[in-house]
């Protein structure tokens, strides 16, 4: 916590800042590891504060090892001017895309008419950037949350039958990764059969799952706040020539990503592995999604791999690999892994059977 806390103050004078404002719950739990649902931080170049009301003050004392918690009471306009008058600070960062509109106005108001002397600056993903390379402590939790979604996966594998529902699976699924011990699941499971997975982010129904039909399942646990992401695509069934086509399209276009991403590649250059196979094999426009995300303490965030992304790969970076094809009336297929960058090269956190054919009973 102490190392990311300089991390930030650094970032602070690099961005010509006096203090940061930190409401975004992920942020301020990733600078101070505080879990509690409310709260702020303010991080200055001598100072590191959280400030708390009366639910969290216990729990602040004891997660932030030695911030200085500060009891509020009413809302931030009534506390933050009191707090800031006499700190000597002029230019205040405030997360620009964590706050709403109306909040911001309600900032801007009270720094104008309490404390004149103070400017609200925006700013854009300062705590993301950090958040983009992952510790060693930080990839064990990602690799034990991928773990439990390997699990969950074969699980599935074997558990899938002909006649449940979307909505049957998915809570069985969803039982399961909680009896391995992770945390609340990052994401609603998706189980999407026959054409229902030509959504990419199908929600579960009451459909039935059929002989023949293709099933993609999307999952993920959470270990210690930390994320993982892993998608399979299945036939309940013997596969046709439809399926084994696309089927093939896709996995060669992950195994070749894969294969060749290095450390220093762009996100856009990432893609376009994966998206040239795809597209010399005429299913360009079938395939409209980047081709991953980071993952950590949420499952979608810095970097991203797709169209212009200028985020540079580096390594302990942890992110998706989940390239897909969707066919409206027939139905899509996606596999995805969760991968982090060591010594240059990939190297897979999630590791379930990526064999598709399931025989379901």
């Amino acid at each position: 916590m102490l190392d990311r806390i300089q991390g930030l103050r650094a970032q602070i004078k690099g961005n010509d800042l006096d203090c940061m404002l930190i409401g975004s719950a992920v942020n301020r739990r990733y600078i101070s590891s505080f879990t509690g649902s409310a709260g702020w931080l303010l991080i200055s170049t001598n100072r590191a504060i959280i400030a708390v009301d009366f639910r969290y003050v216990e729990q602040a004392k004891m997660e932030t090892n030695g911030l200085e918690v500060f009891y509020i009471r009413g809302d931030i306009t009534s506390w933050l001017p009191e707090m800031l008058n006499s700190s000597g600070i002029k230019r205040l960062g405030v997360e620009s895309e964590h706050l709403s509109v109306n909040l911001y106005q309600q900032l801007d108001n009270t720094m104008k008419t309490s404390c004149p002397q103070i400017k609200l600056i925006l700013t854009k993903s300062i705590i993301e950037s950090m958040r983009m390379l992952k510790d060693e402590n930080e990839i064990g939790q990602i690799k034990k949350a991928a773990e439990i979604g390997d699990q969950a996966m074969q699980y599935a594998r074997e558990y899938m039958r002909t006649g449940i529902t979307e909505k049957a699976l998915a809570w069985e699924l969803e039982k399961f990764i909680r009896q391995q011990n992770s945390e609340a699941i990052p994401f609603e499971i998706i189980v999407a059969s026959g054409r229902n997975a030509a959504l990419p982010h199908a929600k579960p129904t009451e459909k039935q799952i059929n002989r023949g039909d293709t099933v993609t399942i999307d999952l993920g646990a959470r270990v210690n706040g930390y994320c993982s992401d892993i998608t399979r695509t299945f036939v309940n069934g013997n596969e046709d020539y439809t399926f084994n086509k696309i089927y093939n399209i896709v996995l060669g276009a992950q195994l070749a990503a894969m294969a060749t991403i290095k450390a220093d590649m762009s996100g856009e250059a990432a893609d376009d592995l994966a998206r040239e196979i795809i597209t010399r094999a005429g299913y360009r426009e079938e395939f409209g999604h980047g081709l991953g995300h980071g993952v950590g303490l949420e499952t979608h965030e810095l970097p991203r791999l797709g169209n212009k992304s200028n985020d540079i790969l580096k390594e302990n970076m942890v992110f998706t690999i989940e390239p897909g094809i969707y066919i409206p009336g027939w139905g899509g297929i996606r596999i995805e892994d969760t991968v982090t960058i060591k010594d240059g090269k990939i190297r897979s956190l999630t590791s379930a059977d990526k064999s598709a054919h399931i025989q379901g009973g």
